[in-house]
């Protein structure tokens, strides 16, 4: 359990956190927002009004999308040219524990995830956290995610949340940081949640934080890794503070989650937000359709933790009741911070089989996969007028992909080229509500040597201590 006698000590701890690691910028210049006229690209809004707009403009204006349409004019603006590139939304992720980003290859053959977690969460220090998150934050822009849910499932006292707090004022992303609880405390003991009334009032008083970027929720271990009675504290005492609640509702057998039980207790709702949920039947989604709970959903992470079934199956039934389906990644370990491969495996594996309960359900499109890695995202973290598509007046999380790179030459239909083709390496200009972090293919917010130097500094001292099969080998 975290030692709540040291809150009266943590007030500084997140200037201690910034004067260990320095806060790891770049270019001061483009995090200014600014006037933009980003022109002559093929757009792709994710806009049910707008759809699809072969050749047009996008005028920003102090973080903000002042318009769209065909030869804008906008005095005083900064041009980026888009030509030959297509523009769309920043993607959303739903659902990344990020304070272990540097612990990506702690796997191994015979060694999973789940070991390598259990062999190190305990040994991650304050500083550990906050360069783990940066490292995070920097590879999700670097591949276009301008938002994400940081499931911070392993805040071990307040002086790592505010690490991580900190590492969020630092990567200059729109995220929601999940306060959660300490990884491997026992089962049959309710979370503390003392320190999320510390971290509100000290953070948060104002709604978000750091110039409206970063809005705060509690996430919950749920009944895979609590007892009820625990797990029923934990709701009750989530549900008092009227924060967002994250929950896993569980890959494998037994069936933890039964949604008409917590729609009768008045957990579910729009501010409730499931991930993987593979257990779930018929009879659950119809449950979350209408109470409006959104699901987050990993596919690398169902298919290659899931043990309950088909996660393909499972999931063409979350459509066809109407589930709002956003896209994680969960973990690095199991998979990349990459929502176009992401896309991609739910787009290739979204078809029904013969012969299976997923016989003639209806098959994923490529505008399904952007708009659940984009609006759907959005909307399931309660940011749906915030951004996730571009429409007037929503803040400025834009991305700029080049077609003309090998792997997307010669072109074609923008939706499919998204989805079927593009990688993080086509991604050229990324703005974070109107900040430039990725110009001309690269990072210019970040200190990228100095976040990489400092999270293999991090991830060597814990592989060391962790002993065993995460010993590094002898230089």
């Amino acid at each position: 359990m975290i030692n709540r006698r040291t809150l009266a000590k943590t007030v500084g701890a997140a200037l201690a956190v910034s004067a260990t690691t320095g806060v790891a910028t770049a270019d001061t210049e483009h995090t200014r927002r600014g006037r933009y006229l980003i022109r002559n690209g093929a757009v792709v809004t994710v806009d049910k009004a707008l759809g699809v707009l072969p050749r047009a403009d996008v005028l920003v204006d102090d973080g903000k999308i002042e318009a769209v349409g065909r030869d804008l004019s906008a005095h005083g603006a900064k041009i980026v040219d888009a030509t030959d590139m297509i523009v769309m939304p920043g993607f959303v992720n739903t659902h990344h524990h990020m304070w272990s980003a540097i612990g990506r290859n702690y796997v191994a053959d015979g060694f999973p995830y789940f070991a390598a977690k259990r062999a190190t969460s305990t040994l991650y220090e304050a500083k550990d956290v906050y360069r783990s998150v940066l490292l995070g934050l920097a590879e999700l822009a670097n591949a276009g995610v301008t938002t994400v849910h940081n499931w911070s499932n392993n805040t071990r006292s307040p002086a790592h949340a505010d690490a991580e707090l900190q590492a969020h004022r630092d990567g200059l992303l729109r995220a929601r940081f999940s306060y959660g609880h300490v990884d491997q405390m026992p089962r049959d003991v309710p979370m503390d949640l003392t320190d999320v009334d510390r971290v509100r009032q000290q953070y948060f008083s104002q709604g978000s934080a750091f110039d409206g970027l970063v809005h705060l929720g509690i996430n919950l271990r749920g009944l895979s890794q609590s007892t009820e009675p625990a797990f029923f504290a934990d709701m009750e005492a989530a549900l008092r503070r009227g924060l967002p609640i994250a929950i896993h509702a569980g890959q494998a057998p037994p069936r933890i989650v039964d949604a008409a039980d917590y729609e009768r207790r008045g957990w579910l709702g729009p501010k409730t937000l499931l991930t993987h949920y593979v257990t779930a039947l018929d009879s659950d989604m119809e449950v979350l359709v209408r109470t409006g709970t959104p699901l987050s959903w990993s596919p690398h992470s169902e298919f290659r933790l899931g043990t309950a079934g088909d996660p393909r199956d499972t999931l063409l039934r979350f459509r066809k009741a109407g589930v709002p389906v956003s896209l994680s990644s969960d973990a690095t370990s199991i998979a990349p911070s990459d929502m176009f491969e992401t896309m991609r495996l739910v787009w290739n594996t979204g078809i029904p089989w013969q012969g299976t309960p997923s016989a003639g359900l209806p098959e994923v499109g490529f505008r399904d996969v952007l708009e659940m890695a984009t609006i759907n995202g959005a909307r399931a973290l309660g940011l749906g007028d915030v951004t996730g598509s571009i429409t007037v007046g929503k803040r400025a999380d834009v991305v700029l992909v080049r077609t003309n790179d090998i792997n997307l030459a010669p072109g074609g239909l923008f939706e499919t080229t998204l989805v079927q083709a593009a990688t993080p390496s086509n991604v050229d200009t990324v703005f974070s509500d109107g900040r430039i972090v990725k110009r001309g293919g690269r990072l210019v917010a970040y200190d990228v040597d100095r976040i990489v130097r400092d999270a293999k500094a991090s991830s060597l001292r814990i592989r060391t201590a962790a002993g065993g099969i995460l010993t590094p080998p002898a230089s």
